[in-house]
């Protein structure tokens, strides 16, 4: 999870929760965090800096626009597959660039809405 953030305030604690107990595993990404167990996961600067054997099946993103062309080099740098753009972050640019470079990509989506969705469709 690109963006984590420790406070359970934030959006990206709470989705945090829910993807873990839908039972994802969930690796924090924030350069403030790095190093640091969080919910039992090491804490990483940069996607790139997450060992390859970590088998990421997508990097959920949880930073403003003008942040997200920076996040786009980093997962492309890192061979991340596939990315998700939370709700609201502005520059679909970054995104069209992402898909442009071969990523699937998930825009203006909340994960943990689509998985209470789901659990009430399936």
């Amino acid at each position: 999870m690109f963006g984590y953030s420790p406070r359970p305030d934030r959006p990206s604690n709470s989705v945090s929760r829910t993807l873990r107990a839908h039972g994802y595993r969930v690796i924090p990404v924030n350069p403030a965090l790095r190093g640091d167990i969080v919910e039992g996961e090491r804490s990483y600067g940069r996607l790139v800096d997450i060992p390859k054997d970590a088998n990421l099946g997508f990097v959920d993103v949880f930073r403003r626009g003008e942040y997200l062309d920076g996040v786009v080099d980093d997962a492309i740098a890192a061979g991340i597959k596939a990315m998700w753009f939370q709700l609201a972050l502005g520059n679909v640019a970054a995104a069209e660039r992402a898909e442009a470079a071969g990523l699937r990509v998930v825009w203006d989506r909340c994960t943990a809405i689509e998985l209470r969705r789901l659990e009430r469709s399936g």
